[in-house]
């Protein structure tokens, strides 16, 4: 019994090593081919106050993604940088290229990029998401930032949108390269899957049935050969729509916000696709955050009990529709907004100001 006793902890010590110690000094091979789309086509005008160009850079499970870097005209010297997902299902050439470009209009150096399996970024199947490797895409965009010669590594922020708002403060938790994290009109999509919209699907009756369906589509699929799509907004817009899911259309599927590159604005994400949400859950470590994170919503979306959740989770004090700062932990409430009027700058919701402010007085 004591020699098998050893044995395991010899065979942890060992793992814990591969993981935690300094590698050999091999070089991996970070050229990235993807083939990026050069013209502007974003839904958003090209500012005449910030450089533009096409970066990649490799994720550590060999994921080439793809950004768009945005520069402050006429910059000098090491500069802080923000990293900008989201929203879960669009591309940077929407909501996470607009963000991008405006805080580089702010001295800020940023990169808007798509995650794994999505958009110009590589990763095969495409449309498939993980809480891990969707993080990880964080950290990775921290890693390209951080080698930068115009960027100062100790000076990094990232800003996650909609479901990325989640991964973003996920990889706040996880790495403390990143000083200062923004999460806009979040989405927890470990707790959405699980519960379904609103609570409505949160009983164990209900979460096995799920279950079941996407074990039976796996099959399904592997038989076929392929992935079905489990569809973008829903288009044409049956008059009984909820409204939240008008709020999408208007913004997804109209001249206002539509991509061809973008999962909503078109066939969706694979069915299977969010499979792994379901059992683990993105905010897990939120409460050990150290440092400053400004969770943003819209008074009226549907969607703010994700960030009034996140700061439960992360000060341990319940709010319910109201700005709220606890230490370094800040929760804004945006009078009269909806969920996508923090998409883009149609109804001149978003607060750049206040996320100039955040990012200048915890990035230097």
């Amino acid at each position: 019994m004591m020699n098998k006793v050893l044995f395991v902890a010899v065979l942890l010590s060992v793992m814990l090593a591969a993981c935690t110690t300094k590698g050999s000094d091999n070089k991996e091979n970070m050229e990235t081919t993807l083939n990026l789309t050069q013209e502007w086509d974003k839904t958003f005008p090209k500012s005449d106050k910030v450089d533009h160009k096409k970066v990649t850079f490799k994720n550590r499970y060999g994921i080439e993604l793809a950004a768009d870097m945005y520069l402050p005209k006429d910059a000098s010297g090491k500069l802080p940088a923000i990293a900008v997902s989201g929203p879960f299902g669009a591309v940077k050439e929407q909501s996470s290229g607009l963000y991008a470009q405006h805080m580089a209009e702010r001295g800020f150096i940023t990169i808007a990029f798509d995650p794994s399996f999505t958009g110009e970024s590589g990763g095969e199947p495409r449309r498939m998401a993980s809480p891990d490797i969707n993080t990880e895409d964080f950290l990775a965009a921290v890693d390209f930032l951080s080698v930068q010669d115009n960027v100062d590594p100790e000076r990094i922020g990232i800003i996650g949108i909609c479901g990325f708002g989640g991964m973003a403060v996920n990889a706040a938790a996880l790495d403390p390269r990143i000083k200062a994290t923004v999460a806009s009109t979040m989405y927890d999509m470990s707790k959405v899957n699980v519960e379904g919209y609103f609570k409505s699907e949160d009983s164990k009756q209900q979460r096995m049935e799920k279950r079941k369906a996407i074990a039976q589509q796996r099959t399904e699929d592997y038989k076929a050969g392929t992935y079905k799509r489990a569809g973008g907004v829903i288009d044409p817009l049956p008059d009984d729509a909820p409204f939240f899911v008008k709020d999408y259309y208007d913004y997804y599927k109209t001249k206002r916000g539509y991509h061809e590159r973008s999962g909503n604005s078109n066939d969706g994400w694979n069915v299977v696709g969010c499979q792994s949400f379901m059992n683990q859950p993105l905010l897990a470590w939120a409460h050990e955050i150290e440092t400053p994170v400004l969770l943003i919503h819209g008074e009226k979306a549907h969607s703010r009990y994700f960030s009034e959740y996140a700061f439960e989770k992360m000060t341990g004090v319940k709010v319910e529709g109201e700005s709220k700062t606890v230490g370094n932990k800040e929760l804004l409430i945006i009078p009269g907004a909806v969920h996508t009027d923090l998409y883009d700058d149609k109804n001149q919701k978003i607060p750049y100001d206040k996320m100039e402010q955040f990012f200048k007085e915890n990035l230097k």
